[in-house]
């Protein structure tokens, strides 16, 4: 259909029929609606009728070609116009073939990986019949507490940037009119969602304006220049208006300023929700500050088909509103050729082919490989393949490692580690769980003993399991249970060397295992073939190259602690400890036990030669930054050379240092490489107090080098 066509279409729309078009649902919903009878219980309480569900534009959670034809087609045969559905999911880190949670992906600094992933993840969803995922999120995440941290690619404005652009061209190519591997995405959640007060799921988020436009926006924006179709609105308060209400933030910046012109989501119930945040009386006032708002799609709740009539006939609300919402879905069903093919993708008997296929599950376990992080290693790590082993702890033959949000994932079809571990290892490998994931007995205790005694290493397998992460996951304390430090504990004693693989969806405080280990690799979450590629790094056959994308703490008593925060007044000078009256903790370090960035290898990088084509530079003359990586190791490796920048002294205080530009390079034993950077003027700018973003001529500081902490550095000025 052309606009035209599209217009038309609207003007032949009753009121109620718009309406309609502006309600989501779950699949499950529209089962035994054709008997009035039946709608009870959760549908009853929200208020929704079997006559809603029936009208309603958009389908949530529904999967499966045949199931998704079978709807569709009984939607059309009533609907008067024949205005297809539209069928979502929260396709995160993928669909049957799931990837390492977001926040592992980010950990890879591979953004063609990442690409890839959203990709295959479209490609499953595709064929099974969805039509939009709600995916990337991008909120930027200061606060490991917050259980959405595992669905973030970390703290870091720039980076988030970058993989919310791969994500968004991994999920939609470039031609999604044309393409039925594709999805259409979205991004979320809009806006600041990661800065919940004391990492507590759906708490009130409050910041400066600046501070929102200067870190927490930018990953939106890329989306949305990298064309995403839609965006979801988020939970939280903004500047103390909810997020689905809030017209500064939806007409105003998203809208009038960004000039999105894509359809705008809640999030489940969000819109009701603002009863209870203190923002409406009732669904009748929620509604109107929601259309206000300029939110096109309600998920889970009714009030839009409840009230935005009477809205309209008291003149509170204007038609035209609702005309341009409808509008907006029309346009993203027609882009989706829907109107022609209302099936698009959805086919049976492809579905069984590229379900969990090969090809998808290779770029699983590459993803799984590149974004485990070596965090420690006293050359306990890569094992000897003829070493008697013992695999001991909760994840040594556990089937959980997955994650949150794994779509339509099976735990049974995902390589468990010591599976692995069995098919690689060619001494003794002998498998204990030593305990549950908070529980111990004697007998767990005692076989776990009994195998490490026999062993010549210990490989422990800790972690959280998957519920203690995502969403409504939040935690107080982010240590690793107490049963399995005691585990370490009763291990350590027997003198053995010991490496911890750490499966967990969040950064962790790691005392007690961090300490006592001799080698600890982070795996996070790592999806479908997480066994496989966590024993090839184990026993060599793989090199970690991860690195982070967020500060592990010392403690939660330092959170939020992160890289690029700002310097103090009374800065502690390292080399004066025993200062009072300066900003540190009388019981811990200021800095976090590991940094962004932070990761090590089987081999060994050294960096030299820094140098800066100038010391000064203009807005129409740039400057190049380079410097000399060498392997000086025995083994092939990925390093990931960072670069950052610090604005000495600005109108508004700057970071200790940023993020500017990273560059991933493999060496060859003895190998030296030339990494060049180049320095621009925009690559300078910042938010200024009246909310100009722009550049302060004066002195700068640039660092490259492997980690945020572990730099050179050298001088410019920007005339």
């Amino acid at each position: 259909m052309d606009q035209k066509q599209i217009n038309d279409l609207l003007t032949k729309m009753t009121l109620e029929e718009k309406i309609s078009q502006l309600l989501q649902l779950t699949a499950n919903l529209h089962e035994g609606t054709e008997d009035q009878s039946q709608i009870t219980g959760p549908m009853e309480e929200m208020g929704i009728t079997g006559e809603m569900v029936r009208a309603s534009g958009s389908v949530l959670g529904l999967s499966g070609a045949a199931s998704i034809i079978a709807l569709q087609q009984d939607y059309l045969k009533k609907s008067r116009l024949g205005i297809p559905l539209l069928f979502m999911a929260d396709v995160v880190h993928g669909f049957k073939t799931i990837f390492p949670i977001p926040l592992a992906i980010g950990c890879s600094w591979d953004l063609e990986l990442a690409e890839k992933s959203a990709e295959i993840a479209a490609r499953e969803s595709a064929v099974s019949g969805i039509h939009v995922t709600f995916a990337p999120m991008v909120d930027l995440v200061r606060d490991p507490r917050w259980g959405r941290v595992m669905e973030t690619t970390g703290e870091d404005p720039y980076l988030n940037s970058l993989f919310a652009r791969a994500f968004v061209r991994g999920y939609q190519g470039s031609e999604l009119a044309e393409d039925n591997e594709r999805l259409a995405a979205c991004v979320k959640h809009f806006a600041a969602y990661g800065a919940a007060e004391g990492g507590r799921d759906y708490n009130t988020v409050d910041m400066s304006e600046r501070q929102l436009r200067e870190y927490y926006l930018p990953a939106y924006k890329a989306a949305l220049d990298e064309g995403c179709e839609m965006v979801m609105a988020s939970f939280n308060t903004v500047d103390g208006i909810p997020a689905s209400g809030n017209e500064k933030l939806m007409r105003g910046i998203l809208r009038d300023e960004w000039g999105f012109e894509g359809i705008l989501i809640s999030d489940w119930a969000s819109i009701r929700e603002m009863i209870a945040h203190g923002a409406a009386e009732d669904d009748c006032e929620a509604a109107y500050r929601a259309m206000r708002a300029g939110v096109d799609i309600e998920m889970m709740t009714p009030c839009y088909v409840q009230h935005l009539p009477q809205l309209i006939e008291s003149g509170r609300i204007d038609e035209s509103l609702i005309d341009e919402a409808v509008l907006r879905i029309l346009q993203l069903k027609n882009k989706l050729g829907l109107f022609e093919n209302p099936f698009r993708g959805a086919d049976p008997e492809r579905e069984r082919e590229v379900l969990f296929c090969d090809e998808h599950r290779r770029a699983a376990y590459d993803l799984a490989v590149k974004s485990s992080v070596l965090l420690k290693n006293n050359s306990v790590l890569p094992l000897q393949p003829d070493s008697s082993i013992a695999l001991i702890g909760p994840f040594a033959d556990h089937e959980d490692i997955l994650g949150w949000w794994s779509c339509v994932g099976a735990k049974e079809d995902a390589v468990q580690l010591g599976t692995a571990m069995r098919e690689r290892v060619s001494g003794n490998l002998t498998t204990a769980s030593g305990c549950g994931f908070d529980t111990m007995t004697a007998e767990q205790l005692e076989k776990a003993l009994e195998a490490a005694r026999e062993a010549d290493v210990i490989v422990l397998a800790l972690g959280e399991e998957s519920t203690m992460s995502g969403e409504g996951g939040s935690r107080t304390d982010i240590t690793l249970p107490e049963v399995q430090l005691e585990l370490v504990k009763h291990l350590k004693k027997l003198g053995k060397p010991i490496a911890a693989v750490i499966f967990n969806g969040r950064p962790l405080d790691l005392h007690g295992v961090f300490d006592e280990a001799d080698a600890v690799l982070e795996v996070w979450f790592p999806g479908s073939e997480g066994g496989a590629a966590i024993a090839d790094l184990l026993i060599g056959r793989a090199n970690p190259s991860g690195r982070l994308t967020m500060s592990f703490p010392h403690s939660a008593g330092q959170i939020p602690v992160y890289y690029n925060a700002f310097n103090t007044g009374r800065p502690m000078d390292p080399s004066k400890t025993g200062e009072r009256y300066v900003s540190k903790y009388i019981d811990s370090p200021n800095e976090p036990l590991l940094p962004f960035g932070y990761g090590l290898s089987y081999t060994c990088f050294e960096y030299g030669g820094l140098h800066i084509s100038g010391s000064e530079m203009t807005a129409e003359q740039h400057l190049t930054a380079s410097v000399e990586v060498t392997n000086t190791g025995t083994r092939t490796g990925i390093e990931t050379v960072q670069l950052y920048i610090r604005d000495i002294t600005g109108e508004v205080v700057r970071p200790l240092r940023e993020l500017k530009g990273f560059q991933r390079l493999e060496l060859q034993p003895g190998e030296t490489k030339m990494v060049e950077f180049s320095i621009s003027e925009d690559m300078l700018r910042y938010h200024h107090s009246d909310l100009r973003f722009t550049s302060d001529p004066g002195s700068f500081q640039l660092f490259i080098g492997p980690n945020s902490r572990d730099t050179l550095q050298a001088a410019f000025k920007l005339i």
